[in-house]
């Protein structure tokens, strides 16, 4: 007997280091790991449960991998949902102190909260779930995490009379083809928005918006609508032709030419 207490009490002892050290780890990530917002893990969990279906589980670390033991966050969409059912985050700690954090669909999380509520809340609307934060998923105020030349997202939204409908997608996405460059490891926001200002309905009634970023660098628009956004003020958005805008509609007119149909209608909008 006296030998049985003997050994339980070494193997204690024994596992006290790694657990002391598990848990320092579970303590760098909650201190050191900052969003570009510059919000910890805990702040931006705490306000994201508030408006989506995010109910947080706790923290542990996980099994071994190449670059060590991962810490891990456990969170489910509802109280009652069985550990089964439940989402993980997890952070890698590097040798160098770098902090490396994923899966992808939890990577919009290193935007800020609202950049990680909107990419949860836009899955739960595809996924159907029940009760979902539509005003807040059509706020433009919780845009503002896309910055442009001429400002915020979505002040420039609401100074243009935009209301944001569906789909709404903030993603991260990872890239398929090592040779491939333009695209894959960015954040992408993709809006549909209607406008309530003069201008061509492609734009005003379900025009299409997409920013995208890479880590480091500044958003950069890639649809029309967004460059124009992007480089000009509400009040300008329409007043003259992007030349890639031009090329489209002198390319469409000529291959309308090319087939003998009428031209009438297929022309710029905007003065040249």
């Amino acid at each position: 007997m006296k030998q049985s207490v003997v050994w339980t009490v070494f193997l204690i002892a024994a596992s006290c280091p790694a657990l002391a050290a598990e848990a320092d780890n579970i303590v760098k990530v909650k201190q050191a790991w900052r969003a570009e917002s510059g919000e910890t893990a805990e702040q931006i969990f705490a306000k994201v449960s508030k408006v989506a279906h995010f109910v947080p589980r706790g923290w542990e670390v996980g099994q071994k991998t190449d670059v060590g033991k991962p810490v891990i966050f456990s969170w489910a969409k509802h109280r009652a949902d069985k550990p089964d059912d439940e989402y993980t985050i997890y952070w890698e700690l590097g040798s160098d102190g770098a902090i490396k954090m994923g899966p992808p669909y939890a990577k919009p999380m290193e935007l800020g909260w609202q950049a990680f509520a909107l990419s949860l809340i836009a899955s739960e609307v595809t996924d159907e779930v029940k009760g979902v934060n539509l005003r807040f998923l059509h706020d433009p105020a919780n845009f503002n995490f896309v910055t442009t030349a001429q400002g915020k997202l979505g002040d420039l939204l609401r100074r243009g009379r935009c209301t944001i409908g569906d789909p709404v997608g903030v993603d991260y996405l990872l890239k398929v083809d090592e040779k491939q460059t333009s695209k894959g490891d960015l954040w992408r926001v993709q809006l549909s928005v209607n406008c309530n200002i003069p201008g061509p309905r492609y734009f005003t009634r379900d025009g299409a918006i997409i920013f995208e970023k890479r880590a480091g660098q500044d958003w950069e628009p890639q649809s029309f609508f967004a460059k124009r956004i992007a480089t000009y003020a509400p009040s300008s958005w329409f007043d003259r032709a992007a030349p890639k805008e031009q090329e489209i509609f002198e390319s469409a007119r000529e291959a309308y030419k090319g087939a003998g149909l009428p031209t009438r209608g297929v022309q710029s909008p905007f003065p040249r």
